[in-house]
């Protein structure tokens, strides 16, 4: 991708002012390429959405920019020491791309794999990819259950993504086999959070999971108040049992 100059993307773009303040200070500082970059994304998502396929509720541009893309870069906030340059992430549901595709955008030396089941999600995902070029992002057609457990993609990554894919107690299950010991789980929640993880303190204990912190909005960002950052850490290896098959952990969550 291109970031050395900025680009105009049809009739909703914008200067994204917000996303330009508030993702450097969440350490995702970006270039005026990389902002163009994301009016193109927006656009693209708005059009796919409304013609193609069902890829979020939220299509009023600038929530898009305050709801997604910033919540998305947020995630920045909690990523490990060194992963932007060089490691592995994978965005776990990716839907429309996120929490995953803004990062690979923001972070073009991290390598980011968008894990999505549905394909036409995984049609839009790869032509977003190819229009904004960026050969540090691919898309995975399939499943968590079933994909976790091919050796490409078990317990090889530093990070792990998901947004609203599921209740904590699943998601844990769905996310930790990918993740390399000493690796992290990044979750954006609501405010029920802690209940959430509280009743996925089984299934972490099971899985090697350990809560590492829940970050907080700063009281003047944009973010909701209600929203949260679950930072979960991989400290043991996953059994080989789990994930379990597909449907078992929403249905039966540990």
């Amino acid at each position: 991708m291109d970031t050395s100059a900025p680009r105009t993307s049809g009739t909703l773009a914008g200067n994204l002012h917000i996303l330009h303040e508030w993702a450097g200070r969440f350490g995702a500082s970006l270039t005026a390429g990389q902002i163009s970059a994301f009016q193109i994304y927006r656009d693209e998502l708005l059009a796919w959405n409304a013609t193609r396929a069902n890829l979020t509720a939220i299509t009023d541009p600038d929530e898009v920019e305050s709801r997604l893309f910033l919540e998305s870069l947020w995630c920045a906030a909690a990523l490990p020491a060194g992963i932007t340059s060089g490691g592995r992430l994978i965005d776990v549901g990716s839907g429309g791309g996120f929490p995953g595709l803004p990062p690979a955008i923001a972070f073009p030396e991290m390598e980011v794999t968008l894990l999505e089941a549905t394909r036409k999600k995984v049609d839009f995902l790869q032509h977003v990819i190819a229009r904004l070029e960026l050969p540090n992002a691919k898309v995975i057609h399939g499943r968590a259950e079933d994909i976790a457990h091919d050796p490409k993609h078990r317990e090889l990554y530093d990070t792990a993504t998901a947004r609203a894919l599921a209740a904590t107690p699943a998601l844990v299950e769905f996310c930790l086999p990918f993740l390399k010991v000493g690796g992290v789980l990044i979750a954006p929640k609501g405010a029920d959070a802690e209940q959430e993880i509280d009743a996925a303190s089984n299934a972490l204990s099971v899985l090697g999971g350990e809560v590492q912190e829940i970050i907080l909005p700063e009281p003047d960002s944009p973010l909701s108040a209600e929203h949260r950052l679950v930072v979960i850490h991989k400290a043991a290896p996953t059994p080989d049992s789990y994930p379990r098959r597909s449907g078992v952990p929403t249905r039966r969550p540990l």
